[in-house]
């Protein structure tokens, strides 16, 4: 009879592991899945969303800026748009101007007609500079002016170095934000905790069995 009721006895404490185990083996689940959903999205960085013109835009004049829209806000220390005619004059006028997503680069006056390519650089949100290059057509010139403010300038992809300083220091590239990390602690601590109740449990009918 005695050991009959050990078996009874020692029987809910299995079962009570077995979930304990269960439990444990989700919450590390969870745990992994948003350490690596969390790092992917930090691993992207931002991009070019729309421009106007619009890449491979003919337009009637030579507009009077250039607006990129970015999916994140870019830094305004380290931007530059070259935009520069078919013998590689460029006509940007001025630094890049930032507000919001949108960068606007003013584009000088007295710009002919034909075909422009735009180069933009600029320093993304996550610290790393990014790069493009599209063209557009102006069938008619830009408003005249009698000392055009333009520099002379090679068309191609701007040279991608080192950016300057930011006045905000970039955070890590750890990939994973402290949210997450500290979600992850609290999760495992309590699957510990329940498998040291477990074990308790099932120590305590062991020796009620005894």
């Amino acid at each position: 009879m005695k050991s009959a009721s050990a078996a009874v006895t020692v029987l809910p404490g299995i079962r009570s592991i077995s979930r304990v185990a269960a439990l444990l083996a989700g919450v590390l689940l969870v745990a992994f899945a948003l350490v690596f959903s969390s790092a992917t999205a930090a691993s992207a960085h931002d991009e070019l969303a729309s421009s106007n013109p619009e890449p491979g835009a003919t337009l009637e004049t030579v507009p009077e800026a250039i607006e990129l829209t970015f999916t994140n806000v870019p830094a305004t220390i380290g931007s530059e748009v070259q935009v520069l005619d078919e013998s590689g004059e460029n006509w940007a006028e001025g630094d890049v101007s930032i507000t919001d997503t949108v960068a606007t680069q003013a584009i000088g006056a007295g710009a002919p007609a034909g075909t422009y390519t735009v180069n933009w650089r600029v320093v993304s949100s996550d610290s790393h500079p990014i790069e493009g290059t599209f063209e557009f057509t102006a069938s008619g010139g830009g408003t005249a002016s009698e000392t055009p403010n333009a520099s002379a300038g090679t068309a191609g992809p701007i040279e991608t170095g080192e950016p300057e300083a930011i006045d905000e220091e970039p955070a890590a590239d750890s990939g994973v934000s402290w949210g997450v990390i500290l979600m992850v602690a609290v999760l495992i601590a309590l699957a510990v905790v329940l498998a040291l109740g477990a074990r308790r449990r099932l120590k305590q009918g062991n020796n009620d069995a005894g």
